[in-house]
């Protein structure tokens, strides 16, 4: 880590002598930052794309991630019942995200080149 408080990736250094709260939210944000840093430049094709020998893609594993945070703070803290987009799905349908499938409200599939 860096005197910034960032790393040589750019992900935020967590505090390690802060509150509990404090610290639970840099060590996400640092996870959330990881993942990122290791699917930026990827292509919506090449984030759906099976990472053998299971039909997980990372498109897959970024939906899965976001699913979980929202369970944990919104469902279990927060004493809530599931929204959608999760409502509706079962924890087995995030793995594999097929290539015309729309994510959270919003295609993640790029337009066609000049529209």
């Amino acid at each position: 880590m860096t005197d910034t408080g960032r790393d040589e990736h750019g992900r935020p250094e967590p505090p390690f002598d802060g509150t509990e709260i404090a610290t639970l939210l840099g060590f996400l944000d640092y996870q959330r930052a990881t993942l990122a840093w290791k699917c930026s430049g990827l292509s919506d094709e090449q984030l759906r794309v099976p990472l053998h020998p299971t039909d997980m893609t990372l498109a897959g594993l970024l939906r899965h991630l976001a699913r979980v945070e929202h369970y944990w703070f919104s469902e279990v803290a927060g004493e809530n019942d599931a929204l959608e987009p999760w409502a509706g799905t079962t924890w087995a349908s995030d793995w594999a995200i097929a290539p015309d499938r729309s994510e959270c409200g919003r295609s993640v599939s790029r337009p066609p080149a000049g529209s």
